[in-house]
């Protein structure tokens, strides 16, 4: 049985190692322990702290399976690899380790049109016409969770938070919170690789997304 299961692990390995850079997968595929929560494929969602007003979604996903470029994937990989071996941080304790929970990745350029009609400000929705980075398959939208709960480690604000307060530079929250979006900054950058954007702690991408082309299609 061992020798039957480390020869599926070296199958499965090489599988991926074959894919190209620019296809798309689903990282659970890669990372079973990874947590997918897309906000999108809800009817509850909204865009908060807007000058009009908070602004309810409607649900614009038929389905909860994320899809990433491979690239990106690997990196999160690389990423949840090392936030499991966390077992203690900021005085509290994970005996499971510290785990990534995912709220958007592709985005299908359809998706975005229809984001950006709801709130035309491309400081925090790119503007449909050049594209997103989430309609290449190179970003993604993301937070940690306490892999033996499932809960949410506390962050400055909810996704989609479009306010200064949900920039990396917002320093008026509990030192705990500060830590919390560190920790992720750290490990999505340092030990990724990956790009971060100012304006929102949620989000990270690769280096070279704006690389890949512009994809609409429908995840089904």
């Amino acid at each position: 049985m061992k020798k039957l299961l480390v020869l599926f692990f070296l199958l499965n390995s090489f599988c991926i190692a074959q894919l190209s850079d620019d296809e798309l997968v689903n990282p659970k595929d890669i990372i079973p322990d990874i947590v997918i929560d897309l906000r999108y494929s809800t009817a509850d969602h909204k865009f908060l702290n807007l000058p009009s007003g908070d602004i309810a979604l409607p649900k614009f996903y038929t389905c909860n399976d994320a899809l990433m470029l491979n690239k990106l994937v690997r990196s999160l990989k690389v990423a949840q690899d090392s936030l499991r071996n966390i077992r203690s941080f900021n005085s509290k304790n994970y005996p499971s380790g510290i785990g990534i929970k995912i709220w958007d990745g592709y985005r299908p350029r359809a998706v975005q049109y229809l984001l950006f009609a709801v709130y035309p400000n491309p400081v925090y929705i790119a503007d449909p016409a050049s594209g997103s980075m989430h309609n290449r398959g190179g970003a993604v939208d993301l937070t940690l969770i306490d892999l033996a709960t499932g809960e949410e480690l506390t962050m400055p604000t909810l996704f989609d938070d479009f306010s200064t307060n949900s920039s990396h530079s917002y320093s008026n929250l509990p030192q705990e919170v500060i830590n919390n979006r560190q920790l992720l900054k750290d490990v999505l950058t340092k030990v990724a690789g990956l790009n971060y954007y100012e304006s929102e702690w949620w989000h990270y991408n690769l280096k070279d997304a704006s690389s890949y082309p512009l994809m609409d299609f429908q995840m089904k």
